[in-house]
């Protein structure tokens, strides 16, 4: 640890790189979605869906580490382009569930080459594609590190 003054420098914070990238990797993505009229968090939600098929709403929060109160308005808003419905659970009335209908499931061919798109975005001579799969290893090992440390 830097103890010469520099630690408050914001080249030596963890937190700017990780923001910065976010947020213009983020800008990437909503470029490519607009075609498609979606959204990069509307986005991450059918990515779920697509992956694992109906879940519920808690299931979705808990996959994209957000709230549900952040989660509701996603879906709702996919559900006003019909590309998703919410139904309540027939085993437990509490639980609603999320299910693609076939215009949910019809635009997952539209995004495919998203992340090709993506990760073409991040190379160069300067970037690796090694380097690019190492650093979201690395990252979502951060992730889990950080939520574990939440739940203690």
């Amino acid at each position: 640890m830097n103890t010469d003054g520099t630690e408050l420098f914001l080249e030596n914070q963890l937190c700017f790189p990780l923001y910065a990238a976010s947020r213009l990797t983020t800008q990437i993505y909503n470029e490519l979605l607009k075609e498609v009229e979606l959204t990069y968090p509307q986005y991450l939600v059918l990515l779920v869906l697509w992956q694992h098929g109906s879940l519920s709403v808690n299931e979705v929060c808990q996959k994209l580490l957000l709230a549900s109160n952040t989660v509701t308005p996603l879906l709702k808003r996919l559900e006003e382009k019909q590309l998703l419905v919410r139904k309540r659970s027939d085993d437990d009335e509490r639980v609603v569930k999320i299910l693609l209908t076939e215009k949910g499931v019809a635009l997952k061919q539209s995004v495919a080459q998203i992340p090709h798109k993506i990760v073409d975005s991040f190379k160069d001579d300067s970037v690796s594609l090694e380097e690019i799969v190492s650093l979201q290893k690395t990252l979502f090992k951060l992730i889990d590190l950080l939520n574990r440390k939440q739940l203690e």
